[in-house]
């Protein structure tokens, strides 16, 4: 599937439960607004409001194995990260070969948005029950990683999670304003924050127990920096 087609398809559902899981940003007192207005972050225009609220409600969405288009958007991801021309069974030990932490390919999951705590060791066992040795390569908008035990689904769930913190509380509301979009900013944010995490991976020899250490520097450059990070992702691509 596309990313075309499955964006449409999460533009025509209803997804009602997973709206009434959205939060508005809270509501802020005068001289928060104040200090806003002086040097915080503009607000999202009213006419992104709606495509923020879809990109939200789509990352509450779980996996429904009986939604045809849930089925097929795992298998592209499946035959995109593996390079095969051929599907594979709905499960099984090759989605633990991805990272997944079951054989079911929904564990963890966008909707779960499940959070590695730096001050908690109790999630580190999830990383290190990945297989080992884990070769992996990632292509992503020209980015190619290739690492040895790359903790990849995992990260990868993390890095949307912490994308969509950085939507909810409004951190990403001048570029999307900029841009007037803000699931194309999306797209580009979790990319270029891939990116960072490979170098600090490459960089630092990283392994699984360094997991939670890079995942709360990305999330510190993406909330305070992801202008920063996005032009360090077009400055990679245009080379």
């Amino acid at each position: 599937i596309s990313f075309t087609e499955a964006l449409q398809h999460f533009q025509s559902a209803e997804l009602s439960t997973s709206r009434g899981k959205v939060r508005a940003p809270g509501r802020r007192g005068i001289l928060a607004a104040l200090l806003r207005c002086l040097r915080g972050p503009p607000r999202l225009r009213p006419q992104l409001r709606g495509e923020q609220e879809l990109a939200l409600a789509m990352a509450h969405c779980a996996l429904d194995d009986s939604e045809r288009v849930h089925m097929r958007i795992l298998q592209t991801i499946y035959r995109q990260l593996t390079r095969s021309r051929l599907g594979c069974p709905r499960y099984g030990a090759h989605w633990e070969e991805l990272g997944f932490q079951g054989r079911t390919g929904s564990s963890p999951l966008p909707g779960e948005m499940p959070k590695i705590h730096s001050n908690l060791p109790c999630n580190l066992p999830v990383l290190s029950q990945l297989p080992q040795p884990l070769p992996l390569s990632f292509h992503n908008a020209g980015i190619v990683v290739v690492f040895q035990n790359f903790p990849f689904c995992i990260m990868s769930v993390n890095i949307t999670r912490i994308v969509i913190q950085a939507l909810q509380e409004e951190r990403l509301s001048r570029e999307c304003n900029r841009r007037q979009q803000v699931i194309g900013v999306l797209n580009d944010l979790y990319a270029a924050a891939f990116l960072r995490l490979s170098r600090l991976w490459e960089q630092q020899h990283g392994t699984v127990a360094d997991a939670a250490f890079f995942l709360k520097e990305l999330e510190l450059s993406t909330k305070k920096k992801p202008r920063q990070l996005l032009k360090s992702l077009e400055a990679y691509l245009s080379r």
